[in-house]
């Protein structure tokens, strides 16, 4: 493996950053109600940390060295994504921030718990099992697993007001002795050597400015014998980096995800082979025939609604839908309500739903790769 250039960590700096732009919103209602709650200071430094890698650079004029700058910093740009963008992805799509497959007419938070259910049944997890979650978010679907399958979860995160928000979550539902969640950086984990029984995580391991880097991670804290699940964000192998189209629809989705560095799912197969695995099981989910393709809500389709309470959902993805947000997220900034940047994350999020829409409907990108591998004994 190519080394790679950690970034130093500083948890008293991010915590005291974190307080002052969050304020009291970690402990509201979430959505739309806490974006109205922020230092418009620290909301400013937030969003040029950020889009300092992404303003005037597009699929077109981007080099290696732009990507290799965006490796450098990937923690502290998965950071403040997560600073600028956890309350819209509250709004608009619920606390489990991942994409699932639909049954025929099955409602849109039924089929996110089944996409985390499917993980957990085919991890093989048990109760009692002492689980981490790697890249936890809010902590939705570890409180579902926890539910389904009885394990004990901590949930690693490097974003401290989503701590904030998991831990509240999961003392409101009285899951407390269940779950706790911990600030870290995933490419330099500080739990000890063969910690846990089995590891997952969903959606959250492509952040990594190298995924044979995490993978190797969470080789080591696993204990010998446990398995580790990952629904991973890959480009199929017919991407091609030297197609323009192509280009502008990984860098669409990398710019709205926070992502550093999205490779091909051949690149993550030898990944986790690199760091020690063994494979035991693989597949691209998204090819499954599903009665309605993964990325159907983003598209705005009411045809494919599975029930009525979808249509919320759904409508907030239409064009009329954005364009409300944009405009009404505008509005909240003129008046000051909304910090500024506010709109610029918003319309960050809707240029990479486009992006995530084109990569599936052309078979360009996956964001349920299945991989289920075991540490050796």
């Amino acid at each position: 493996m190519t080394p790679i250039a950690l970034e130093p960590e500083d948890h008293t700096r991010d915590a005291a950053f974190a307080k002052v732009l969050h304020g009291k919103s970690a402990s509201g209602r979430g959505g739309l109600m806490s974006m109205m709650g922020k230092d418009p200071v620290a909301q400013k430094a937030a969003v040029d940390e950020y889009f300092k890698h992404w303003d005037n650079k597009d699929a077109g004029t981007e080099t290696q060295e732009t990507r290799e700058a965006r490796k450098a910093e990937y923690a502290t740009l998965t950071r403040h994504y997560y600073n600028l963008a956890t309350d819209l992805y509250e709004y608009g799509w619920g606390a489990s921030f991942h994409f699932c497959r639909f049954a025929y007419g099955e409602p849109f938070n039924q089929a996110i718990a089944r996409h985390e259910h499917y993980l957990a049944h085919s991890m093989g997890l048990k109760d009692g099992m002492k689980v981490l979650d790697v890249g936890c978010g809010v902590g939705g679907p570890a409180r579902e697993i926890a539910k389904f399958a009885g394990v004990n979860i901590v949930g690693l995160n490097n974003n401290d007001y989503q701590i904030e928000r998991a831990t509240r979550y999961a003392a409101k539902e009285g899951m407390s002795s269940q779950l706790s969640f911990t600030k870290g950086d995933f490419m330099q984990m500080s739990f000890p050597a063969n910690s846990f029984d089995a590891v997952y995580a969903i959606e959250a391991t492509v952040h990594a400015p190298s995924l044979e880097g995490v993978y190797s991670q969470i080789f080591r804290v696993l204990k010998p014998g446990g398995v580790f699940g990952v629904y991973e964000w890959l480009m199929t192998d017919a991407y091609d980096n030297d197609n323009p189209k192509h280009r502008e629809i990984r860098l669409g989705i990398e710019q709205g995800d926070g992502i550093s560095n999205m490779v091909r799912i051949s690149e993550g197969l030898a990944a986790i082979k690199a760091a020690g695995f063994v494979l035991e099981l693989h597949e691209d989910l998204a090819d499954r025939p599903d009665a309605r393709p993964w990325y159907y809500p983003l598209a705005g389709d009411f045809r494919m609604i599975g029930s009525f309470g979808d249509i919320f959902t759904v409508a907030r993805m239409t064009k009329f839908g954005r364009g409300a947000i944009h405009r009404f997220v505008g509005l909240l900034e003129t008046v000051g309500i909304a910090s500024k940047g506010t709109q610029k994350t918003a319309d960050s999020l809707a240029r990479a739903a486009d992006a995530l829409v084109a990569g599936g409907e052309q078979k360009l990108f996956t964001p349920m790769y299945l991989m289920v591998a075991r540490k050796p004994q």
